[in-house]
């Protein structure tokens, strides 16, 4: 399975705190290695990730404050691809995108905004692929969320997180939490 890594743009701090954690949370949970937080830095998010990577298990990281331009750069020195998720791109269901996207066999860098992004994004100099998760206006999380089902096919839902102290044993009814 290839790497995977999201780079959140875009990040407003005091607007967008929370939809950006619930980003690294899906990250994690669904199966990237871990989030570039560009442009900005922000401790409360750090803070969650690291309690919650903590808690629950990792390997998952966060890096924050590098800029988006060296964080795809270096992604693509390292020889990856760069997927970005808009609206606007091939759509997921309807096109050949996934196929392309993993017979690459290449890691993957996902690009996941929070407010309008730059035209650039859109250029093959930036983004190999722009995947759309339908073609309608609706939050990055659930994109991401998606793509990620897609990329590893449902199988990021049997992973077992490394030094988890808190997991949660699946019953039909009812919470069954088990600390290590």
């Amino acid at each position: 399975m290839p790497e995977v890594v999201v780079l959140r743009w875009g990040h407003r701090p005091r607007r967008d705190a929370r939809l950006t954690t619930h980003v690294a949370l899906t990250a994690r949970a669904l199966g990237a290695t871990g989030i570039i937080l560009s442009d900005v830095e922000d401790e409360k998010i750090k803070e969650t990730t690291e309690k919650v990577t903590k808690n629950w298990g990792g390997p998952f990281f966060l890096e924050m404050g590098t800029s988006w331009k060296k964080a795809v750069k270096d992604w693509k020195a390292k020889g990856g691809i760069v997927v970005h998720l808009t609206a606007y791109g091939e759509n997921i269901q309807t096109s050949n995108v996934m196929q392309r996207i993993k017979s690459s066999g290449k890691n993957i860098l996902v690009i996941v905004g929070s407010q309008k992004v730059p035209r650039e994004f859109f250029q093959e100099t930036v983004s190999d692929f722009n995947v759309a998760v339908g073609n309608q206006p609706h939050s990055e999380c659930a994109s991401l969320a998606v793509f990620l089902d897609r990329l590893f096919e449902g199988k990021e839902l049997e992973k077992s997180f490394d030094d988890a102290k808190v997991r949660i044993i699946p019953q039909k009814r009812g919470k069954k939490i088990v600390n290590f």
